[in-house]
């Protein structure tokens, strides 16, 4: 993940030194060799995901693919952050060690579960887990897209809450390799915990707005900016209602930073007259360019 970019640009691996002086190990390493068992838990995927994202965003961060405005899914909302000025990137990938230290102190390990239910609206899945609560808390994690909604919390509600989903018509019902129940009333405490870091750090205003996970609203000030960040660790990501905010504002080309292609198939679904497109490493990056720029 990033060896590429790593190997191909002096100041992407400068990157990656900055990141190990303030983790202490070598994330670089991690994300490119693993182990994978040490990638995936998440006090160790949050910064490598941080910090590969950060990377790919260097190649466009001054040039003509420079965003009028930036969001990111849950953890992508910190990158986001970076590209906008709000945060440096040093304090960031410290500020997400924490965040993915505190999620997973917040639960223990086995009593949380994650699902995605397919083929439900957004008021369905409210009501399968209103009906599942009586078993513990299981909540609407992600909006992710008409019809795609993840569900989290306690393990026995949500095991209900599956069930529930399946008699009521959904399409697809689905338990993901997560154990963490984040955007859930279960992460209130690791929030209050995050507060107290956040409120530490230096933050600007934005260069450009950020449409949030927890309103779908657009931030400007750091202010706003910091008590969207507390809040977002127990609440839902409101990807949906995110991407058709920004489409309002006459964005028309989204252009998702980092490894993987998942929220361009959700931005497809959401708005599909929108261009779309992907950059995680140099060939990616001059694609764009020539049909974007």
């Amino acid at each position: 993940m990033g060896k590429a970019l790593y190997e191909s640009n002096a100041r992407i691996s400068a990157l990656y030194q900055d990141a190990e002086n303030v983790l202490g190990y070598d994330v670089g390493a991690l994300c490119f060799d693993g182990p994978a068992e040490r990638l995936n838990q998440t006090e160790f995927t949050q910064p490598a995901l941080l910090v590969t994202s950060v990377a790919a965003f260097q190649l466009v961060q001054d040039g003509p693919l420079a965003p009028s405005a930036v969001a990111g899914h849950s953890l992508g909302e910190y990158t986001a952050l970076v590209a906008a000025g709000a945060i440096r990137f040093r304090e960031a990938v410290g500020l997400v060690q924490k965040r993915g230290q505190y999620m997973a102190e917040a639960v223990s390990p086995g009593s949380g579960l994650v699902a995605a239910v397919l083929g439900l609206s957004e008021s369905e899945v409210c009501a399968v887990c209103k009906e599942a609560a009586v078993l513990g808390i299981v909540a609407p994690a992600n909006l992710n897209s008409p019809g795609q909604t993840v569900i989290a919390g306690e393990r026995v509600a949500v095991e209900r809450a599956m069930e529930v989903a399946k008699t009521r018509g959904a399409k697809r019902v689905k338990p993901l390799p997560v154990s963490v129940p984040v955007h859930t009333p279960l992460m209130q405490v690791a929030a209050d915990r995050l507060k107290q870091d956040i409120d530490c750090l230096e933050w600007s205003d934005l260069k450009v707005p950020l449409i949030n996970n927890v309103e779908a609203k657009v931030l400007r000030s750091s202010a706003d900016v910091r008590v969207s960040l507390v809040r977002q660790l127990p609440s839902s990501v409101r990807w949906q209602e995110t991407i058709q905010t920004m489409w309002a504002m006459g964005i028309t080309n989204f252009i998702e930073i980092g490894p993987g292609k998942v929220l361009t198939g959700l931005v497809k679904r959401i708005v599909p007259e929108a261009e779309t497109w992907n950059i995680f490493d140099q060939e990616s990056y001059e694609h764009v360019l020539a049909h974007v720029a």
